[in-house]
């Protein structure tokens, strides 16, 4: 083989092989994981002030994190990490569709609004399970979904 015929033209690409693959049943799992640099969002919010804190988070996040960077973080890292179980990333899943509610024994828990509920919907996610933790200026958000699958 010579280095000419290791050009990105002489190989097929992964993705046109991928699509030539039979369609297999997708089980209904799915997975998120975002981790979030903590001192990377204290400069945000220093430049940009708390109002961005009122587009990234609902009024009832905002409450619960009681101005604690570290919990706005983990915040972010859930809302990211379930846009990821969902298949979209934030964009088609807009920040207050995903919302991190503390749950029974303070436990963290989702509650999907808007495109994020509706795309749950399609894919037949209707159990989602939350963890988050934060340590060494980082936050950590890991997301797991289940249901019957895909429509």
């Amino acid at each position: 083989m010579t280095p000419a015929s290791w050009s990105r033209r002489a190989r097929p690409r992964r993705a046109d092989a991928l699509l030539r693959l039979p369609p297999t049943p997708r089980p209904g799992v799915r997975t998120g994981v975002d981790l979030v640099d903590v001192a990377r969002l204290e400069r945000l919010l220093a430049r940009r002030g708390p109002a961005v804190v009122a587009t990234l988070l609902t009024d009832a996040e905002r409450a619960d994190c009681e101005a604690d960077v570290r919990r706005v973080a983990n915040r972010l890292a859930a809302k990211e990490a379930t846009a990821k179980a969902l298949g979209t990333g934030i964009g088609a899943v807009g920040w207050h569709d995903v919302e991190v509610v503390t749950g029974p024994c303070g436990r963290p828990d989702l509650r999907l609004h808007g495109p994020a509920a509706a795309r749950a919907r399609r894919l037949g996610l209707t159990s989602w399970s939350l963890s988050l933790t934060d340590d060494g200026g980082r936050a950590l958000a890991a997301v797991v979904a289940s249901g019957r699958g895909p429509r």
